[in-house]
């Protein structure tokens, strides 16, 4: 267990965001973010993820007990895809800061801090889209979460781009949207949407930006909105279902987590979608950095063939 005065660094190193916490115990005492990172999985990913981590540790506000520190937990992504990146980086985070590290993926991150440990299945729903269930015996079950070519369907990159789509529907001839009108914040005509989606540097973060157009278009009543995040909802169930097949008879219970469950309005129509499948909506526990915090400071979790340690033994 965590001894009181254990000063603990988390971390969650994403594609679109960095941040840092200085934990102790379950008092906050400092934080710092900035921009993402594109994975630990890809070339030289340990060394970008550390430096990363480094520069927004130094972001801190001054004077707080870095040198103090007792454990790291760090969820970063593209640790599935690389398990010797991920314990390279765990290294390297325990040798500069001459602790116990921990890496993980920021999906089990996220399961681990929604359900504090407990097995169960937890949707994520942000730009991408994953259901992550770890069962008794600690076995992941994924469904979705596969990028957005070949996956993360009903995410928030996916209902921005049905809605984008919708709008250049609108333009042929299709049906009118309300939908058109908030394109124009984006650009000038719709003819100049293909243009604008590539000159961005992350074109999957910028159709996500849209999603939130789309909601606020869904709650005023607009039809094509609407549908959009009717398919949505039927989508994410559907992934849920996937995720939780298998789990020995009992009702699913699912925690959801992310930037587009934010929307009372959306999450209340995807608890009633999940309802309707059978599947009972709990409230998460924590977060991804509080997943992080977890893995820092307790060994033995039954996630623990997917948590990347530096290997040094700790006390009892």
């Amino acid at each position: 267990m965590e001894a009181p005065n254990d000063v603990v660094l988390v971390a969650d190193l994403g594609k679109s965001r960095c941040r840092v916490e200085l934990r102790s115990g379950d008092a906050l005492l400092g934080a710092a973010d900035q921009h993402g990172f594109p994975g630990v999985h890809v070339d030289n990913g340990p060394t970008l993820a550390f430096d990363l981590l480094l520069e927004t540790v130094s972001q801190l506000p001054p004077g707080l007990p870095v040198s103090t520190l007792t454990g790291i937990g760090a969820a970063v992504a593209g640790v599935e895809a690389s398990a010797e990146k991920s314990q390279e980086l765990a290294t390297m985070l325990s040798q500069r800061f001459s602790v116990p590290a921990a890496v993980l993926s920021d999906a089990t991150a996220a399961q681990l801090g929604a359900l504090q440990g407990a097995p169960g299945t937890t949707l994520i729903v942000g730009t991408g889209a994953v259901a992550f269930r770890f069962d008794d015996a600690g076995v992941l079950h994924r469904a979705d979460g596969w990028g957005p070519y070949l996956g993360d369907r009903g995410s928030g990159r996916w209902i921005g781009q049905q809605g984008l789509q919708a709008v250049l529907e609108a333009h042929d001839g299709g049906t009118a949207t309300s939908l058109s009108a908030a394109a124009g914040a984006l650009v000038e005509s719709p003819e100049m949407l293909p243009g604008w989606l590539a000159a961005n540097e992350n074109p999957y973060r910028a159709m996500a930006r849209f999603a939130p157009l789309v909601l606020h278009a869904a709650e005023a009543g607009d039809a094509v909105a609407h549908d959009i995040i009717g398919e949505a909802c039927r989508i994410l169930t559907h992934t849920v279902k996937l995720a939780s097949s298998g789990d020995d008879g009992a009702t699913p219970r699912v925690a959801m987590l992310g930037g587009v469950v934010g929307s009372e309005f959306f999450a209340a129509l995807l608890r009633k979608s999940l309802a309707s499948a059978g599947i009972e909506v709990v409230a998460p526990l924590g977060d991804g950095l509080d997943g992080a915090a977890l893995a820092a400071t307790r060994r033995g979790l039954i996630q623990e063939r997917y948590i990347h340690r530096d290997g040094t033994i700790w006390p009892d």
